[in-house]
């Protein structure tokens, strides 16, 4: 990508909340992150969340990156890492890397911001930029993103509130990418085939601790320390969903507790 052609989508996120990259993605690895997320869903036996967020003929595949080739592929794309660097900066981070397959019969998701859980008056600096590859044809029938253009200059949306919106509608290989505070939503499947999209979100680099706990911190210590404890140094989900790994906070996988619910199934 050239650096005019950057800019031109950077400004168009900064102007509109959002651009489309066409034909971003080499055909070669849409089809093997097609198959890869085919086996997955068949391995996992992947299920819809049956919720309003996440749908109920909407299947979704968290953690990618821990499933191997070829999702390492996707974070660092020389044809959508440039353009976030440029809305976020060089430094930002891997926020979450995710499949999402609307499958017909599913009924739109509330619009909502992706940010909208951090308690931040609005407008400000982007802190999250998304994007979502279309690993085959979004259109306004099948559940392309619905988005408001030029609400991420706003205050956050009325969760679920009824909005005018534009399709995100794009080939296979297109890159749809977005400034955290759009207000936006996957839309209804009223076709009889499957959209497939994978959801490749990053946030900025300055939404950390400064010491890495996880790293510096044996999980086995960190078992012995009070549940106050374990949250203040990152075993714990912010309002219900920064911090989760695979929809289950961090104290499940260390010992089992089982008290923990996703904002979404709230």
């Amino acid at each position: 990508m050239d650096d005019v052609t950057r800019q031109t989508h950077i400004d168009r996120v900064r102007t509109d909340g959002f651009t489309i990259v066409d034909q971003a993605i080499e055909p070669s690895l849409i089809a093997a992150l097609n198959d890869a997320l085919a086996r997955l869903e068949r391995d996992l036996d992947a299920k819809p969340a049956m919720n309003g967020f996440e749908g109920h003929r909407t299947v979704r595949i968290y953690n990618l990156l821990a499933h191997g080739a070829p999702f390492e592929q996707v974070p660092v794309h020389a044809s959508v890492l440039p353009i976030i660097e440029g809305v976020l900066d060089a430094g930002c981070l891997i926020s979450s890397l995710s499949s999402i397959a609307i499958d017909p019969g599913e009924t739109a998701q509330p619009i909502h911001a992706d940010d909208m859980v951090i308690p931040l008056d609005k407008p400000h600096r982007p802190i999250v930029c998304n994007s979502m590859w279309a690993l085959t044809d979004f259109t306004a029938a099948n559940g392309a993103t619905r988005m408001v253009p030029g609400s991420h200059k706003l205050a956050n949306p009325a969760y679920g509130g009824d909005y005018e919106t534009i399709a995100g509608e794009m080939r296979a290989g297109d890159v749809l990418i977005w400034d955290g505070s759009l207000w936006h939503g996957g839309g209804a499947n009223t076709t009889d085939g499957r959209r497939m999209g994978m959801a490749m979100n990053y946030c900025a680099g300055f939404i950390r601790q400064q010491e890495n706990q996880q790293l510096g911190l044996a999980p086995s210590q960190v078992e012995a320390f009070s549940p106050r404890l374990r949250e203040l140094v990152g075993y714990g989900v912010y309002q219900g969903l920064i911090g989760h790994i695979d929809k289950k906070s961090p104290a499940q996988l260390l010992d089992g507790d089982a008290q923990f619910r996703s904002i979404w199934d709230r």
